[in-house]
């Protein structure tokens, strides 16, 4: 287990010191074209253009993608990410995680993302996946990442991590080929949605009596998630509403703030500027754009996340805190 997480420390730690490369455009890594993340970037794009701010939208492969990209010579000023991605970070015992975590700055909490445990009915808990077969996702999606971070945190340690797609993830549940699966996404998810389809079929409908849901309430994912539920009202197939927890998708940047170099000054610029206009137009974003803006709260308080000061000033005033805070340690030290 132990050697996923060290993979994935080298493999943000080594792509996390690329030089930034000069673009006139603002690039926001989201995630695939067809999800959530993507569409969000387009409601941004769209409003901030009406300001002058020009936001190129890049497709992804989700969280793990677009940490990388964030400081990487692709040049990506803004993504979006899942909350938990700072907790993971923030936790190692490595050193350049820490390091990594704190150069990341949130800039809007977004929706949140439901975590949908799929698993066999002879297990009643997530402890019972000791020694099972759970599905994780592709490696480096951010189901992945949700994936570890539980299993860091509860302790248990399944004995096989199955790297799948999200459909042949539940077609190999629904089968037995796999005891459980983790999926995280806003519901309702189409993926569980059409089962109900399945459901309805005389052939496959006995598959679905070894299958559920499994409730995810343990304190140690409550101190880092947050409680959510499932109920019948999301997936019409089920009869009961299910505890579970979400994640929160999030948008960040790198912090602009920690340099007063020319590029770092325009990006710092950029983003005071998308500030003010996402805060003035949340209103007609929660009416005209993507439906999970209607849950957005840009002012939520996601955790141990360092609020990224450039977005929460006007753009080309000066940080007089910190301009204050450079005078007084050059005093001292003269």
């Amino acid at each position: 287990m132990m050697g996923l997480y060290q993979r994935l420390v080298l493999l943000l730690v080594s792509l996390f010191v690329l030089p930034f490369a000069w673009a006139e455009d603002i690039g926001m890594v989201t995630g695939s074209k067809t999800g959530t993340y993507y569409q969000f970037g387009n409601d941004i794009a769209t409003t901030a253009k009406g300001a002058g701010l020009n936001i190129a939208v890049k497709e992804s492969a989700g969280s793990i993608d677009n940490i990388k990209r964030l400081n990487s010579t692709e040049n990506a000023a803004l993504g979006i990410v899942q909350s938990d991605v700072l907790g993971f970070l923030s936790r190692s015992d490595n050193p350049d995680m820490r390091t990594l975590a704190g150069r990341l700055r949130l800039i809007f909490p977004f929706y949140n993302e439901e975590v949908h445990l799929f698993a066999r009915k002879d297990i009643q808990r997530f402890a019972d996946l000791q020694g099972k077969r759970l599905v994780v996702g592709e490696q480096g999606s951010g189901n992945w990442l949700t994936s570890l971070n539980l299993l860091q945190l509860t302790g248990v340690k399944p004995k096989e991590l199955v790297y799948l797609p999200p459909l042949k993830a539940v077609t190999a549940v629904l089968q037995g080929e796999a005891d459980a699966m983790i999926y995280v996404a806003g519901k309702p998810v189409p993926l569980f949605t059409k089962l109900s389809n399945i459901k309805e079929n005389p052939d496959f409908a006995p598959l679905f009596d070894k299958v559920r849901f499994l409730p995810l309430n343990d304190p140690a994912m409550l101190r880092e998630y947050r409680a959510a539920e499932i109920t019948p009202a999301d997936y019409p197939w089920i009869d009961q509403a299910v505890p579970t927890i979400a994640v929160k998708a999030v948008l960040m940047s790198f912090d602009f703030s920690s340099k007063q170099t020319p590029y770092y000054k325009q990006r710092c610029d950029e983003l005071a500027k998308l500030g003010q206009v996402v805060r003035a137009h949340l209103d007609d974003l929660k009416q005209n754009g993507h439906p999970k803006w209607k849950e957005v709260n840009l002012e939520e308080n996601v955790g141990a996340w360092k609020l990224d000061a450039c977005s929460r000033h006007a753009p080309g005033k000066t940080d007089l805190s910190k301009e204050l805070e450079k005078v007084l340690l050059n005093q001292f030290r003269n």
